[in-house]
């Protein structure tokens, strides 16, 4: 997958996008591989127009669909659609009008932060509604992928594990029933 490539293409056609997904577990400090880029895109017709013109080059066409299928990622196409998982000549890229449990990208707006990627700023969706999509999405990878994204919120919790201390509040206590000699 092209990262660089990808995100490039969008900024360089103006396309108002938040990243979302793996990428942006990625920028927020993940561990994690992903091996697609994840958009959530605003869904004006001035955008569409731009998000349609941005990807012209590089040949997007229904990830998994049969080859020979008819599709054609044009302006009709994504106003009749909302979320469209693509392969592309850059690698894969899927670009959402909805998130669950994030909404649109209106909603998603005030939750999101520029972030230098690739030497440019990009919207990045803030950390806490990125926790807040992977659970709602329910799948077993978003999910896995809590307890790390929850760790990385918590920055005295990522400073104990990074120095592999643990935290003040979670030394251990007594059972009941022992007691301790002193």
């Amino acid at each position: 997958m092209d990262f660089r490539g990808a995100i490039t293409l969008l900024q360089d056609a103006d396309v108002r996008f938040i990243v979302v997904g793996g990428l942006a577990a990625t920028l927020h400090g993940s561990a994690r591989i992903t091996t697609d880029v994840d958009v959530l895109y605003e869904r004006s017709t001035e955008n569409i127009e731009k998000l349609v013109r941005a990807l012209a080059p590089v040949d997007p066409y229904l990830r998994g669909a049969p080859p020979g299928l008819p599709f054609h990622f044009d302006i009709a196409t994504v106003r009749a659609g909302l979320n469209f998982t693509l392969a592309t000549t850059l690698g894969p890229m899927d670009f959402l009008g909805e998130v669950l449990g994030v909404g649109r990208y209106e909603d998603a707006l005030p939750h999101a932060s520029p972030v230098m990627v690739f030497g440019r700023d990009a919207l990045v969706l803030d950390l806490s509604w990125l926790i807040r999509a992977k659970r709602a999405a329910g799948r077993t990878k978003d999910l896995e992928a809590l307890a790390e994204l929850e760790l990385l919120q918590d920055p005295e919790v990522l400073a104990a594990a990074e120095a592999g201390m643990p935290r003040k509040d979670s030394a251990r206590r007594k059972k009941p029933g022992k007691r301790s000699r002193n």
